[in-house]
């Protein structure tokens, strides 16, 4: 415990050095101006350990510049341009924003998982004032990272961006989903061998929840194959740093770019999906565009006024003929009329939707909303596999779907957010695949205003809403009803703030064009 203690006030120090440059940066920059400088001190602290212990060993000096000494033990090595006493002592000197973008760079041509991750040319771009980077740098060199701990910077690292989506907060954040949520993901799913996609990556918050999982259960992580796409140059960059600092390889496509447009894994067949796309998504296609894509074949062609079913469709396009996975969604989904209505109807006959989750509010950076968990499998009757090599049979759940609703689960966070306990998690896997387990145990049964197990035959109007199904009290219903409208009303008011916010700034525009208004 005390280690647990020491690592997090470690965290907790750096986040509050790093802080202070918040003002001497643009908001929309400053995550990306910091992860990169953390990065290339703790880079360097490694590569000084690695380099000591190859001393230490009586290697010959020409033999320290051999990057396949530090490779080996999964350190980056560091050319003498980018490192950490150089540019420290360089730090008074004009330039240094030169500097750092060259060590930056040379890092990444040196060690080849890097490929992609690093900015290019960042900090010259940004004009930051020399004195500024310099007191940042200051700050770094009076931090001692724990070198021996492989999986320290990871945990830095994935708290910073925990707090850079909190302090972004709505509307902003879209790179990170949840801790808690992905691990309750991995959870469901048990990705422990196979292909892992994700067209929405992000920061790839997935692909490392995964590996952890693995890691939990004993499993090894080389079974696992990791493949994305991120449409965001800058977060496509984190999602890379993110993995490589973890040793973890993946194929994220070879550019920033729309999955819709131009799909980096058009032939991509994974035996697991995990994915957070972004919520409602509008105009995602021109009106004459993709209408003959290969990822809607057999269904209607998902509208252009949002991009809900355009996600589920390439997501189930992706999984393999015994793939399973998760898919985050806005509830609006879930009863969606017009077009979306006969992809949905379809989907439900084509028998591709396992269960419905609907998660508690206010547990995502981005909305308030309640968001919910679409967990396909494209094979229910499959066998499958376990950690120990044993197989077993899942039962036979064929036209049916589970609905469970975890609205009264969930420990705060953070004061105005919400997050899943160990315990949570634990006890919704369980139920899960306990509905899933063999016929003879007869484990499972409907919970009242928690669980229920519906065939198709008897949903109403191919509608997916969990009240539809799932047994509530009178003063449940009631008290849902009221923190919907509270969240209706704390909603309209953050519009009417926005709003006026916008009128000040037309007018202040119009004044200083000499037309006041």
């Amino acid at each position: 415990m005390a280690n647990a203690k020491k690592e997090k006030s470690m965290e907790s120090i750096l986040w509050d050095a790093c802080d202070k440059l918040r003002g001497a940066v643009e908001p929309a920059e400053y995550k990306h101006v910091i992860l990169s400088l953390i990065f290339l001190k703790y880079a360097n602290d490694r590569f000084t350990m690695q380099r000591e212990k190859l001393l230490s060993e009586g290697k010959p000096e020409f033999m320290l510049n051999e990057v396949s000494f530090y490779e080996q033990d999964n350190v980056f090595f560091i050319p003498e341009c980018a490192r950490w006493d150089y540019l420290m002592s360089q730090s008074k000197q004009d330039g240094l924003a030169i500097k750092v973008d060259t060590a930056l760079h040379e890092i990444e041509l040196k060690n080849k998982s890097l490929a992609g991750a690093l900015p290019d040319n960042y900090y010259s771009r940004l004009e930051l004032e020399n004195n500024d980077l310099a007191s940042l740098l200051d700050k770094m060199n009076q931090l001692k990272f724990d070198v021996h701990d492989k999986d320290f910077f990871g945990r830095v690292y994935e708290y910073f961006l925990s707090k850079f989506a909190l302090k972004e907060g709505k509307g902003k954040g879209e790179f990170y989903t949840p801790q808690t949520v992905v691990a309750l993901l991995c959870e469901l799913i048990e990705p422990y061998s196979g292909a892992v996609y994700d067209g929405a990556c992000g920061s790839g918050g997935m692909f490392v929840q995964s590996m952890k999982f693995i890691e939990q259960h004993s499993g090894d992580k080389k079974n696992i194959s990791v493949f994305g796409q991120e449409k965001t140059a800058t977060t496509l960059k984190l999602a890379k740093m993110n993995l490589a600092i973890r040793g973890i390889s993946a194929d994220l496509g070879k550019k920033a770019t729309s999955t819709f447009q131009n799909d980096q894994h058009p032939d991509l067949k994974a035996d697991y999906a995990l994915m957070n796309p972004p919520f409602n998504q509008k105009d995602w296609r021109e009106e004459n565009e993709l209408i003959d894509d290969a990822r809607w074949k057999g269904y209607k062609v998902p509208p252009t006024s949002n991009a809900n079913y355009a996600w589920i469709l390439n997501f189930v396009s992706k999984l393999s003929t015994n793939g399973v996975g998760c898919l985050l969604l806005a509830n609006g989904a879930l009863s969606a009329d017009g077009t979306e209505y006969e992809i949905r109807k379809q989907l439900i006959e084509n028998d591709l939707i396992e269960a419905i989750i609907v998660l508690p509010r206010n547990m995502f950076y981005t909305t308030d909303i309640s968001v919910t968990v679409w967990v396909f499998n494209k094979n229910k009757k499959a066998r499958k596999v376990n950690k120990n090599g044993n197989e077993f049979c899942y039962r036979d759940r064929t036209d049916e779907i589970l609905f469970m609703d975890l609205r009264q689960m969930g420990e705060p966070f953070e004061k105005k957010y919400t997050a899943f306990s160990t315990d949570d998690i634990n006890k919704v896997a369980s139920t899960y695949h306990l509905w899933q387990s063999s016929d003879k145990e007869k484990l499972y049964s409907d919970i009242k205003e928690y669980c229920a197990s519906v065939n198709k035959e008897n949903l109403s109007d191919y509608s997916l809403v969990t009240s539809k199904y799932i047994e509530f009290d009178k003063k449940s219903e009631e008290t849902n009803y009221e923190e919907e409208m509270k969240s209706i009303q704390n909603n309209l008011k953050e519009l009417f703030i926005e709003e006026e916010k916008s009128k000040d700034e037309i007018k202040k525009i119009m004044e200083e064009l000499g037309y006041g208004i």
